[in-house]
Order: C-alpha cells, then structure tokens, then sequence
C-alpha cells in the first residue's frame, strides 16, 4: 500500500513539476486607451486627456462594414466617419505620435444593424471567396498604414468568430502576408469566450483577449467580490500562457457605468439604471486582480472619444469624465 501511495504522490508530483510555467512578460505594460474614430479631424489638443490619465497607448480604430450574409466588404468610403478612412487613420496616428503615445492599430468590421461580428457567416464557397479578397484588402491596406506610419504594434482584425474557426488557411496566409509589409508585433483581437479556439496564434506575437469576462450577478457587487470572480477565468488565461508560451494582451477591457454591468459585461445595452460608481469598482478589481499577473502584458480600456463636441456622457462604456477615470489615471500611474 505503500508503495502505491508512493508511486501516485511522485506521479502527480511529476505531472505538475512537468507543467510549462506562464511566460513572463519582461516589457513595460502597455497602458492603453481604445479611441472612437474621431468623425471630423482632430489635432493634438485632442491627446491631451488621454494623457493627462497617464495612458501610454492607444488603439486607432478605422472600421468596415458589411452586412449580414452578403460576401462583400467595404471599407474607406467617402460616408465614413473622417478618422476611419485612410487619411483620417494615418493622420490620427500621426497625432498620437507627436502627442507621445504608442499606438496599435486595430481595425474592426461593423455588420449591419449591429450583429457580433463573429456571428458573422456565409453559406457558400464562392461567397467566402469574395468576402476573404474584399477582406484582405482591408487587412492589408491597414498592414501598409502600419508599416508607413511605423505603428508600434498591428491587430490584424477584432472578433471574427466563425470567419476565423471555419477559415484558418485564409488567416495564416494573410499574417504571412502582414509580416511582408510590416516588420513590427502582431496580435489579433478574440473574443474572452472564443480565444481557446483560435487556430493562428501560434503565428501571432501577443494573444489578444477582448476581457469582457463576467464577474459577479449583483447589482452593484463589491470590489472583493469582483476579484473573486476573475479568479476562475485568469487560472484559464495563465495555463493558456503556458501552453502556448505567449503573453496575453487585454486589447479590450472595459465596463458600463450602469447597475449589473460585471454581469455580462460585453453587452452594449444602456437601459439600466446608471451606476458610475460600479464601473470604477470594476476597473479597482481589474487592477488589484488581473493588472499584476506575470503573463499580461497590458490593456486597452474601452472606449474613448477624441472629437468635439464629445458625446461619451451618453455612452456608458466610456470612463471619461466618470469615477472610473479617475480610477485609470491612478493605477495607470503607478510604477
């Protein structure tokens, strides 16, 4: 007897030992903000908030558009908001740069009437064909901007579920093709639920996670609580470091500043009572909890607005001018 208990404690002492451990991330932590593309052109006065909460970072954002089971994609239109075409989005680069930010580059596809985007499917071969060259023109043009405008770090796409489940060699051509173009890191920007299932991120340089984990069912949870509840999903995050040896980027995280917000976090709908003070709860736990784990190497807090007359006050995922902001701009601070 024991002699069995002998060999199982040295097995399960040897499976453990035997675990990769986490990578640690040995850069400085990205500290970013994720930017609503400006609707009219801007100058650096606009930056100066943005750095003001101590931010290092921001995600420039020129979307695309496309509809629901139709092939094609369309992108750097003259309808479009002035910041998502091509000359807006290399002039906002621009901008931050001069204002002493970093910027990743990150475009996202819009589907029409507001679909999740990885929702997003096709029915036949020959309409994925036209969607992925439509597609790839997007990816690419932005890829030029990136290498032009010597952007610290591409996100070659946001959140394309099925589209990159279902068509894998699309994607890893298309990284391939990226790194022709532009020489700096790349990342792509999953969904929390879906980034397990992501076939190219070993061709990736980041594991980009848009982090709308939920937390807590309460109304207004405590920051305790809501550490709590990151518990589960950051064992999940650290041994998907370690299996893959990459750092994680949170290219999204974020909250509304509306009661039950950390209940399903990535829901858009602001039909609730508004509770400021929980969305600051929720950055306080981000920060105590998630912000000091080895394998992270940053975050993009989601959203905020450039231009003017400035609209965030109707929008309850932005943290400006709200308790939350005040939150980023003290833990944003620190060493």
């Amino acid at each position: 007897m024991r002699s069995i208990l002998f060999f199982l404690s040295t097995g399960l002492l040897f499976a453990a030992c035997s675990r990769p451990s986490p990578p640690v991330y040995s850069g400085q932590k990205m500290r970013g903000i994720n930017l609503v593309a400006p609707s009219k052109e801007i100058d650096t006065s606009a930056f100066t908030p943005i750095r003001q909460v101590n931010a290092e970072w921001v995600a420039v954002i020129p979307y695309g558009f496309c509809r629901e089971g139709e092939p094609h994609f369309y992108f750097n239109m003259n309808k479009m908001w002035w910041g998502e075409t091509k000359e807006g989005t290399a002039k906002t680069i621009a901008l931050a740069h001069q204002s002493g930010l970093k910027v990743m580059l990150k475009p996202h596809a819009w589907v029409g009437r507001g679909m999740y985007t990885g929702d997003f499917d096709l029915k036949t071969e020959a309409d994925w064909q036209t969607f992925e060259k439509d597609f790839g023109d997007y990816i690419l043009t932005n890829a030029r901007i990136a290498d032009s405008m010597k952007v610290d770090l591409f996100c070659i796409a946001t959140e394309m579920d099925n589209f990159a489940f279902k068509r894998a060699p699309f994607w890893r051509s298309m990284i391939r093709q990226v790194r022709e173009i532009y020489k700096g890191p790349l990342t792509y920007a999953d969904n929390w639920n879906n980034y397990p299932r992501n076939p190219f991120w070993a061709d990736l340089d980041y594991i980009g996670v848009d982090a709308y984990f939920p937390l807590s069912s309460e109304k207004h949870p405590s920051v305790e609580a809501l550490q709590k509840g990151w518990t589960v999903h950051l064992d999940e995050l650290e041994e998907f470091a370690a299996k893959l040896q990459k750092p994680i980027l949170f290219t999204e995280f974020g909250y509304r500043s509306v009661d039950f917000a950390t209940e399903k976090p990535w829901e858009s709908n602001d039909n609730k009572t508004d509770n400021p003070a929980l969305q600051a709860d929720a950055y306080r736990a981000f920060f105590k909890e998630v912000w000091p784990r080895k394998w992270l190497a940053g975050a993009f807090a989601w959203k905020w607005f450039l231009h003017q007359p400035r609209n965030f006050h109707r929008d309850a995922f932005s943290p400006q001018e709200k308790p939350a902001e005040d939150v980023l701009r003290e833990e944003f601070g620190k060493n």
